[in-house]
């Protein structure tokens, strides 16, 4: 099995190598392993390639992780999405058969999911009919507990081969270590995000029920966890059945997730048909 290991936070950060260390670790001549990841920090790049259309070739570097000297590692003058390209399609030796993206500092539950790179890299594997799994470490202090989802991720990754094409399992877990950890659970997609609130300081200009100052300024945000935050009210805005409730209540949350496919649903069939017949009309 050939897996390819990227993330967003870049080919330096302190989770790639640690999760690189454990698959190397755990899974040993039963895996091949390949590191191919930004140079630099791509946090919420989702699945953007960047400006490929005005460049016909991308720079990387070769780059060695301690203790790993046998893994080839690149560091790639792009964002995780476009590294997960490169390596399917012939760019850093054969197609890989899975992707493990990570270890991001930082979950990616909810709605966070759908602009995190760590998961845009495995849905892009997707599209090239791999399976992947992301993995996302609550954010914390030192010492950070990287075994934790080490330990979860090497025992994951294995029956990845045998799950069908295109499979991408999203992975969170709280930041404790392994023996505090209460277990792992199905976590639904929960609709919280990072951002919580947003506020023009200053308004000048009343638009609806604010005020918005039309000569520029910067918009203030709130976030969940961040300064001045309140844990106890947004404990209360998330459902402790999802992804983001299991993570709060001290268990690692696995998502089955897709990506960009076509809707195939009764409702998404009635849509069309409506949208058919209205551009339809149009050109009468």
């Amino acid at each position: 099995m050939r897996i390819l290991i990227t993330n967003d936070d870049g080919v330096f950060a302190p989770g790639i190598a640690a999760l690189a260390r454990g698959l190397d670790t755990a899974l040993g001549s039963d895996a091949e392993l390949v590191v191919v990841a930004p140079l630099v920090d791509h946090s919420g790049a989702a699945a953007a390639v960047g400006r490929v259309y005005e460049r016909e070739s991308i720079p990387f570097e070769t780059v060695e992780i301690p203790g790993l000297e046998h893994v080839p590692t690149f560091g790639i003058d792009g964002p995780p999405a476009l590294a997960v390209i490169l390596a399917c399609i012939g760019g850093f030796g054969d197609r890989p058969d899975v992707v493990v993206s990570g270890i991001n500092h930082g979950v990616n539950a909810g709605r966070s999911a759908l602009h995190s790179g760590t998961v845009g890299a495995v849905l892009t594997g997707a599209q090239f009919g791999l399976t992947g799994l992301a993995v996302s470490l609550a954010w914390g202090t030192e010492p950070i507990p990287w075994e934790t989802p080490v330990a979860l991720a090497a025992a994951v990754v294995p029956s990845l081969a045998a799950m069908a094409s295109a499979t991408v399992l999203n992975l969170n877990v709280p930041a404790v270590p392994l023996e505090r950890l209460r277990g792992v659970r199905h976590g639904t997609l929960g609709r919280a995000g990072l951002i919580r609130s947003a506020r023009q300081d200053g308004g000048t200009d009343p638009i609806g029920d604010s005020l918005v100052d039309r000569t520029g300024g910067a918009v203030t945000l709130t976030l969940r966890g961040g300064r001045g935050s309140d844990p106890a009210e947004e404990r209360a805005e998330i459902d402790p059945a999802t992804d983001a409730g299991a993570i709060a209540a001290g268990w690692a949350s696995l998502t089955p997730l897709t990506g960009v496919r076509e809707d195939r649903t009764e409702s998404g069939e009635r849509a069309l048909a409506d949208a058919l017949a209205a551009a339809s009309s149009a050109g009468r």
